[in-house]
């Protein structure tokens, strides 16, 4: 499927997507959605890509919702599980976490509503200094229990930084992001890029299994009912890496202090 309102650049084992409508600061379309829906789909069959860069062009990561697309096109209605818009826009955040590829966002100007959920919905968050977030939800008569939203947030800032945050609309810029452990660190926005190389290459320097079964384990550990829950999916993953062949290279390399060589998995 060609994209119109993103780019994926690919770098090697990783893909680079940007999201493109910079004239409305890459606010949140019909087309985007249903783009979106089939790029992050077609991941978790993707052997070949094992991160994902997201960031925005322009000067805003995303400002959430296209609400005047929405209102000229309320004719244009998905089925999505009889849900419609709201269904299908909310499946693309499920398949950001269900797909095995680390995602990484790269955050510059705002991040609203829908914007602020992709970047919750990302595993790594690096923020830029004119980064500002916010669940824009509340400030348009909606609940901001949106989108993941009431999911992620409280996980990643404790209940109390996420009810100021969804009862008020409040946006939380870069400086209190990093304080609240909203994002691992602020960046001045020129380096965004550079910062994304260099998580790349640390991810891109595990096997490709460890990659991939990490995430899924610390999807389900976030939500394990016991201890011995979420170590009986540490063990399973432990046993069906170490019998990789990776495993072995991995070992020998850190005993000859080199970079191992992974064959894919």
């Amino acid at each position: 499927m060609s994209y119109q309102t993103f780019t994926i650049e690919k770098r090697g084992a990783a893909d680079w997507l940007t999201l493109n409508r910079p004239e409305v600061l890459n606010a949140i379309s019909l087309q985007m959605v249903q783009e979106l829906s089939d790029y992050f789909g077609k991941l978790f069959h993707d052997r070949g890509t094992r991160v994902v860069i997201m960031r925005g062009a322009g000067k805003a990561f995303c400002a959430g919702l296209d609400i005047k697309e929405r209102a000229e096109n309320r004719d244009e209605v998905p089925f999505a599980g009889g849900f419609g818009f709201q269904g299908l826009l909310a499946d693309v955040y499920i398949r950001m976490r269900r797909c095995p590829q680390p995602i990484v966002s790269l955050v510059h100007g705002a991040a609203c509503g829908g914007g602020f959920s992709f970047v919750l919905a990302s595993d790594i968050r690096i923020a830029g200094e004119s980064a500002k977030m916010n669940a824009a939800y509340i400030k348009l008569g909606l609940s901001a229990c949106d989108m993941g939203c009431s999911y992620f947030l409280p996980r990643l800032v404790g209940t109390s930084v996420a009810s100021e945050l969804m009862l008020t609309g409040r946006f939380i810029h870069a400086p209190r992001a990093l304080a609240t452990g909203l994002v691992s660190e602020v960046v001045p926005d020129a380096q965004l890029e550079a910062a994304g190389e260099s998580y790349v290459e640390d991810l891109l320097a595990a096997s490709p299994m460890g990659l991939r079964m990490t995430k899924e384990g610390l999807n389900l550990a976030i939500d394990a009912p016991s201890l011995e829950a979420a170590m009986a999916i540490e063990n399973r993953n432990q046993l069906m890496t170490s019998a990789s062949p990776n495993f072995r290279e991995g070992m020998q390399a850190f005993l000859e202090k080199r970079k191992p060589n992974y064959v894919p998995e």
